[in-house]
């Protein structure tokens, strides 16, 4: 295998996305004809983003955004107290954890330092709080006179505010009129709603102008908010199960990048909202893995390589480099035994292969498991419904 080297290295930007997954129990109403409650009993939040943007234009995305320095102001401290404040917050012992490699990515972004006067775990739910306001219209806040701590069950957004678009053109405009606007409403983000669920780097691609060091949390709502596109990043939205989001996937109706398809399916394994809702709850105080996937050319495809797997290689020249083989895609599956990937045969045709273990309790993407001595085998077929 080879690799084709990159001479100027590319630079992450810090940033926060929020998996919102509401209770689905009632039928719709509205026409056309109503769907039926689905199978999971909740429903994921996906926006569609402008086939203008020159990120992922046109993908299906959970909400989220750049994190910036007006997420870490000491300006919030005054809003949080006298109920929060360091060093925790509230939100427990647990550490916004990191892998080890890469050891740290270089942001090169002047907004993410670490000199904010917030944690970085508070920082990260702020953004994602914040980006969830100006995508979708979603107010994930609580009263600052709430008790202390998260809340005993899944929560609910806020009514929107009058003026929501005025509110909305002002954060845009100015990140730093959030806070102001939570001061308003005397609220505070809801940022114990917010559950650590996974964490991904932009792979290294020859056309990539843009990479993102992404925390994505997961927030349990009991019921879905109403959505306000922002017609701007945000051109249209849905609120799909994971099984009816991975059949508009294969039937191209929309379109998904790996680490979202690889989110889906993994919360494909929870047969109910409450189950999904225990999860988060019993991860609570469990680390939280950052992957960089490496990308391997076949001569028919490619294959995104996640930590774990037989051929992932924890070397920094992969950072800013593609690996490439003349083997097919079936010879290298073939030869291998230790997986933890995703097959890229084209942009609506995914496989997750995963034999290793999870770590920090966590799930892998459901379809098949196969037991097997010390690890499970799962594979996630893209070409026939699920």
């Amino acid at each position: 295998m080879s690799s084709s080297l990159r001479p100027v290295p590319s630079r992450w930007r810090r940033a926060a996305s929020i998996v919102l997954a509401a209770g689905w129990t009632r039928p719709e109403t509205a026409t056309p004809p109503s769907r039926p409650p689905p199978a999971e009993g909740f429903r994921l939040l996906l926006l569609q983003r402008s086939p203008h943007q020159g990120f992922m234009p046109g993908a299906h995305v959970f909400p989220g955004g750049v994190l910036d320095a007006a997420d870490r102001s000491a300006d919030w401290l005054g809003l949080f107290a006298p109920h929060h404040g360091p060093p925790g917050f509230g939100l427990g012992p647990a550490p916004f954890s990191r892998a080890a490699f890469p050891s740290p990515p270089d942001t090169g972004d002047s907004n993410a330092d670490n000199t904010g006067a917030l944690p970085e775990d508070v920082a990260f739910r702020i953004c994602a709080v914040r980006e969830a306001f100006e995508e979708a219209g979603v107010l994930l806040l609580r009263p600052r006179t709430s008790p202390p701590g998260p809340a005993p069950g899944p929560g609910l957004a806020l009514e929107p505010p009058p003026g929501l678009a005025a509110w909305r053109a002002r954060v845009r405009r100015d990140p730093r009129h959030f806070l102001r606007l939570c001061a308003h409403l005397d609220c505070t983000p809801d940022i114990w709603a917010l559950h650590n669920w996974s964490a991904w780097l932009t792979p290294f691609f020859r056309s990539a102008t843009r990479r993102f060091d992404t925390a994505f949390f997961l927030c349990c709502l009991r019921e879905p908010p109403p959505v306000y596109p922002d017609w701007a990043e945000v051109v249209g939205y849905q609120w799909s199960s994971p099984s009816e989001t991975t059949e508009s996937f294969l039937s191209k109706e929309i379109w998904l990048a790996p680490p979202q398809f690889y989110e889906v399916r993994r919360l494909a394994n929870f047969a109910s909202f409450s189950d999904l809702h225990k999860f988060c709850l019993g991860r609570a105080l469990e680390g939280l893995e950052r992957w960089l996937p490496i990308i391997l050319l076949t001569a028919d495809g490619m294959v995104h390589l996640l930590p774990g797997d037989e051929l992932y290689l924890e070397d920094s020249d992969f950072l800013e480099n593609l690996m490439s083989t003349e083997k097919k895609t079936e010879e290298i599956m073939k030869e291998g035994k230790q997986f933890h990937r995703i097959v890229i045969h084209n942009r609506h045709l995914y496989d997750i292969h995963v034999t290793v273990q999870s770590k920090h309790k966590h799930v892998y993407p459901k379809n098949s498991v196969i037991e097997d001595p010390g690890c499970f085998w799962a594979i996630i077929k893209g070409c026939s419904p699920f």
